[in-house]
């Protein structure tokens, strides 16, 4: 399986599916059966930071040779279908047109129909997952941070600039309505910005 870095918005989707609460479902989630191995399946790729196609699936699951029977392929596809239905698996947006369609589970814990609980992997193992999933969210979420502060710094620059023209029009003997109406309203408008910047700090 060729698998890419995570991406911001599927190291959050895991993220949140690791730290979703209880999930109840309308579908039977009984060991042995393929609702239940499927997403057990997707839960032991989900732990190594991976979202399985339908083949990635079938090879884990059931061997590679089962990748190229065409029929049930299908078969678990419509399953996978279902699943998505039934809130416990997500179908992820393709990457490149040609790729087969990736999956995500919507939690780690579920109540099946049956009112059973079920559990796709130990707390250890989110643990374990979620401090190799913490490294890579913080670091897609620096850029953004400095795009904050480079935003911060350029509007006090402004304001900082705007107002010195508002003070060196007011020292002139005639006030000229062309540099001090705009300086002031950049001043006044960029004050504004800073202080929303600011608070969302």
């Amino acid at each position: 399986m060729s698998q890419d870095k995570l991406a911001a918005n599927e190291a959050r989707l895991l993220e949140d599916s690791m730290n979703s609460d209880t999930k109840t479902v309308n579908i039977r989630l009984r060991q042995g059966e393929y609702q239940y191995d499927l997403a057990k399946g997707i839960a032991s790729f989900e732990l190594e930071l991976k979202f399985p196609d339908v083949k990635d699936l079938i090879e884990k699951l059931y061997g590679e040779e089962r990748t190229n029977e065409t029929h049930f392929v299908r078969n678990i596809q419509t399953i996978l279908k279902k699943m998505e239905k039934s809130n416990i698996i997500r179908i992820l947006p393709k990457k490149k047109p040609w790729e087969l369609q990736r999956y995500a589970l919507s939690s780690f814990k579920f109540q099946d129909v049956d009112k059973n609980l079920v559990r796709l992997a130990t707390p250890q193992q989110i643990k374990q997952t979620q401090n190799l999933l913490h490294p890579i969210i913080n670091t897609q979420n620096m850029p953004t941070a400095k795009l904050g502060y480079i935003k911060i710094l350029i509007s006090a620059f402004i304001i900082v600039m705007s107002y010195a023209a508002v003070l060196w029009a007011l020292l002139q003997p005639i006030i000229n309505p062309f540099i001090f109406v705009p300086a002031f309203y950049i001043a006044v408008t960029c004050s504004l910005m800073l202080g929303k910047l600011l608070s969302q700090k």
